[in-house]
């Protein structure tokens, strides 16, 4: 599905398009092969089956916009979070005295910088960049061989561990939800579910073709709308609907090399 979620815009408005022309269409197809008196006796039995169908595949499909959409936001926050603690870093490095503090705003700028230029196109396609990696490695190399003897760079560098801390998460958790949210299984169910919901509208009996198409087509652009929706932000970390660095590039813009 990452291949869909990386596709433009357009693209998906003209799939929506053409998809909901095609579901229009099935009704027609269906009365040339089926008169309307057989398709009539059906109205009643399968009104109340396709009501049943229509709330299950419904709830169904709200359920797995809810999902992907909070997840969605869970990996924006996460980004916003990396962004904050990093800038907390910045500020408490000059309590650490320098040039331990000089070294440190160093290695933070460039595990930014590797993350903006690097983990982001990485992400992407579901995965990690080593170079992040180091970069990260080496802001707690530099922490951790910090022998501040005042009581101050003590305490700072305590502080500037837990805020690290809080970057190693967020960022962790940033990189498993850019494998996608989606499960192989539910996509199978969902454009299974897509499918049945409205083929079964073809099999209506109606005396006005022409409304029964449109209202196929209304049917079908809502419920391909919501696909489109969940293929578009599954992977939050692609495509045109993606959570971008501007924040980490802020944080490098105020604090880093200058």
């Amino acid at each position: 599905m990452r291949f869909l979620t990386a596709q433009p815009l357009w693209l998906f408005a003209l799939a929506l398009v053409v998809l909901t022309a095609l579901a229009m269409c099935g009704p027609y197809l269906i009365r040339r092969r089926v008169a309307l008196e057989r398709l009539r006796t059906n109205n009643e039995v399968a009104g109340f089956k396709f009501a049943t169908v229509g709330v299950l595949y419904a709830v169904l499909l709200a359920f797995a916009i809810v999902v992907v959409w909070q997840k969605f936001d869970d990996a924006d926050n996460a980004v916003a979070r990396e962004a904050g603690a990093a800038a907390t870093i910045y500020r408490l490095s000059y309590g650490i005295g320098d040039p331990a503090g000089t070294e440190l705003r160093d290695h933070m700028s460039d595990y930014l910088q590797a993350v903006i230029d690097r983990d982001w196109p990485a992400m992407s396609q579901g995965t990690a960049n080593p170079a992040a990696t180091r970069a990260l490695n080496a802001v707690y190399n530099s922490l951790l061989t910090d022998h501040s003897g005042d009581r101050l760079g003590a305490v700072a560098v305590g502080e500037i561990l837990q805020e690290l801390d809080q970057v190693t998460a967020a960022r962790r958790e940033r990189l498993v939800m850019s494998e996608g949210i989606v499960p192989n299984i539910l996509w199978l169910v969902l454009f299974g579910g897509a499918v049945l919901t409205i083929g079964f509208t073809f099999f209506f009996g109606s005396e006005n073709l022409r409304a029964q198409s449109a209202m196929t087509g209304t049917l079908s652009m809502l419920i391909l709308g919501g696909l489109l929706i969940i293929i578009a932000v599954d992977f939050p970390f692609t495509g045109p609907v993606s959570v971008d660095s501007a924040p980490l590039a802020r944080v490098l813009s105020d604090f880093g090399r200058h």
